[in-house]
């Protein structure tokens, strides 16, 4: 069955035959009545399909619970040399972040360039190592650096 006929009732037709012999006698509240009828059918079905796919998405969905002090951010001011960067976050995305006050970084410490990157000079190499792949070999080497208030080791 189509969908037209299952909310309908009966088959669809051209305009100018809407209406079949049977039917042509059906005039003032009996088809004001049909009409209610039918309104009443699509509501509800809508209602139906609406809390189906309420149900659906509650399966995904998680409670996010943020305290004061907690580490978020929905939006950031970014200065004028980051204006190519979408400064706006979904909600959906925001996770909670234990932060380190000793880890931040000022945007003023920093000097971004216009492909927005920045330079931090290495210190010493601490560790080489040598991964195997399938089919490649792929060397890692382990760097302090040094950047203008801060060291942080990466491989």
């Amino acid at each position: 069955m189509d969908p037209y006929e299952d909310l309908y009732g009966r088959k669809c037709r051209s305009p100018a035959g809407w209406f079949g012999v049977r039917e042509a006698n059906v005039f003032g509240p009996d088809l004001v009545h049909q009409a209610i009828e039918k309104t009443k059918l699509i509501q509800e079905r809508l209602r139906t399909a609406q809390s189906r796919h309420k149900s659906y998405a509650d399966v995904r969905r998680r409670e996010l619970e943020f305290q004061v002090g907690d580490w978020v951010a929905y939006e950031l001011e970014l200065p004028s040399e980051l204006q190519t960067v979408h400064p706006v976050f979904l909600v959906s995305m925001l996770r909670k972040c234990i932060g380190d006050p000793s880890r931040i970084v000022h945007v003023d410490d920093i000097q971004v360039t216009e492909n927005l990157t920045y330079e931090e000079e290495p210190i010493v190499i601490l560790d080489r190592q040598v991964r195997r792949l399938r089919n490649k070999e792929v060397a890692s080497v382990k760097v302090l650096w040094r950047s203008k208030y801060r060291e942080e080791i990466t491989w």
